[in-house]
Order: C-alpha cells, then structure tokens, then sequence
C-alpha cells in the first residue's frame, strides 16, 4: 500500500498548493553512498597528469574497499568534458562498478539556466540531453542539474542582467521542463541542486519544481545550501521530493558554519519517508592537510552511526 511521504509538521501543499509528492512505499530504506567531487582535487590533478591523483576507477574501488554501495560520478571528471566520452570508457567505468558491487547512483553536469543569454541557456539544455543519455549507459537514475548561476557570473542577478525573479525563474522552468521531458524518454530523472544563489531556501526549491511541474524532474537535496536560519525546516520540506542527495560536513559548506547534526540529519529524512541513497559530498573547504580518503571515511562513520540509531 502506498502513503504519501509527509514532511515534519507541514507538507509542500501546505505551503505551494497542489505539487505531488515521490509515490514510495511506507517506512524508509536508507543507503551509504558517495559523490566523486569529494575527490575534487585528486580527480583534477589525474586529469592534468594521469601519474598524480585518482580517476573515477580508483573512486569506485575506493567505494567498495569501504563498502560503499554507490558512487555519484561528477560528469566533469570525465576524460573531455563536456563532450560526452565515448561508449567504449562509459561501458569499462560501468563493467568495473558492476564487478565491485557498487552502483552508479546518478552523475552531473554544469548549466546556467539563469544567463539572460538565450545561447548560454540552451548550450546548458544541450548539455543535459547529451549527459541524460550517458547516465542512461551508465545504468544511473538521476542526472544532477543545477539552478544557479555559473562562472563567470558571480550571482544570478548579473547572469540574468537584472531581470525580475519570476521571469528567471520562467527561463529555468523552461529549460528543466525540456531536460526531463528528454529523461523520460531514457529513464533518467533530472534531478535539481540548491546551491546557494538563485536557490537558497526549501521554499524556492520546491517552487521552482512545482513551476516545471515535470514527473521526470524532482529535487537534488544538498544539505549544506540552504542559507537560512534553520536549514532542517528547509531539507525536511524538499524530502518528499527528493531522489538524490548530497550529504555535507557543515550547514552552508563553510567551515564556520554548524557542523551538520548527523542524527538529526538522518531523523529529519526517515520522517520524511525517502527511500534510496544519501550521498557523501566532502569539501576541503581551504582546510590545510585536507584528505579526502580520511574526511570520507569519517562522515561514512557518522552517517552509519546515525542511520542505526534511527532505525
């Protein structure tokens, strides 16, 4: 029997009207998993010199020496971005997963839907529909979008050249509208990141998805950019609407920030009824002596700490 996920006393209808929550069996199933960007700086420096760093393999076999059951493997990290690579690298990469027991759980990719620039807007659809079909090779369900500005722009307002919120907000609904329609033809879900700009609460997450009110695209949940005063209020909202996720160590990624309250975290998502796979993203954050092996497996051992004591 199906029942609606609910959020912790209020729900997104309460709030935005009619916007139909993930239809998902009752109770929660919750899984360890990984984004490559935690490798950021290791991934670049084995783009730039093959003999330095990790590639995308060594994140796989990293996520199954510590039992990791699925990696989120960043588009940008493949060999060309942002062509797509050619089948014979994506079929190697998903043979290799497959061999270690580890999934491939979503990858992603950057766009700018908030640029003025008709051109910029539809070189980032262009983009999506390209990558839609390398997650389908893949075997991965979601494809990650983002609905900010991009460099060189610093801020949403100077992409859009002052345009008004609500006609950005049209040109993204647009845009991701025909990105999931394109999903659905591949079995992809277009899969929409707050990041701190144009999307900075709950309320503007689910707005906006309610606005491309598209079955194919739904909610990347990134715990650590949601800049308000309470950003569990605002990841408790988008949990119905949520198909991927990316776990931070701190509440606005900064290290000044409250570290993330891994419990919490995990009971504000059970209440919520998702189901599926939470995702570690690990950021150095100007840290001195960052690594991304240790600072992994730490946030893995809170993560499954906490969905023990929640169970």
């Amino acid at each position: 029997m199906w029942v609606p996920a609910l959020a912790v006393g209020f729900s997104g209808q309460e709030l935005l009207g009619a916007f139909e929550p993930i239809r998902r069996v009752a109770g929660t199933y919750l899984k360890p998993g990984l984004n490559a960007f935690s490798f950021l700086e290791l991934l670049n420096a084995n783009a730039k010199d093959p003999g330095k760093g990790v590639d995308l393999f060594a994140v796989c076999d990293f996520c199954a020496k510590l039992k990791i059951e699925a990696v989120d493997l960043t588009g940008y990290f493949f060999p060309g971005y942002p062509k797509v690579p050619d089948d014979a690298y994506i079929y190697r990469l998903k043979r290799h997963a497959q061999a270690l027991g580890v999934d491939i759980s979503g990858t992603g990719v950057r766009n700018d839907f908030t640029a003025a620039d008709k051109e910029v807007r539809a070189r980032g659809i262009r983009l999506i529909k390209d990558w839609i079909e390398v997650a389908a090779k893949l075997g991965a369900p979601t494809i990650r979008a983002f609905a900010d500005s991009q460099p060189p722009f610093k801020d949403w307002q100077q992409a859009s050249q002052g345009a008004a919120r609500d006609e950005v907000e049209a040109w993204m609904a647009d845009a991701l509208r025909e990105c999931a329609e394109h999903g659905k033809k591949f079995g992809v879900i277009v899969a929409v990141q707050n990041h701190g700009d144009f999307i900075s609460t709950g309320e503007q997450h689910l707005g906006l998805l309610k606005r491309v009110g598209h079955e194919w695209c739904a909610a990347l949940v990134d715990t650590g950019k949601y800049l308000t005063a309470d950003p569990y209020r605002d990841i408790a909202l988008m949990v119905p609407y949520a198909v991927n996720w990316q776990i931070k160590e701190t509440m606005d990624s900064t290290l000044n920030s409250p570290a993330v309250d891994m419990k919490k975290l995990v009971s504000v998502i059970r209440q919520g009824g998702y189901r599926g796979y939470l995702a570690i993203e690990t950021l150095a954050m100007k840290r001195k002596g960052y690594d991304s092996f240790t600072e992994v497996a730490t946030m893995l051992d809170s993560l499954r700490v906490a969905i023990a004591a929640t169970a």
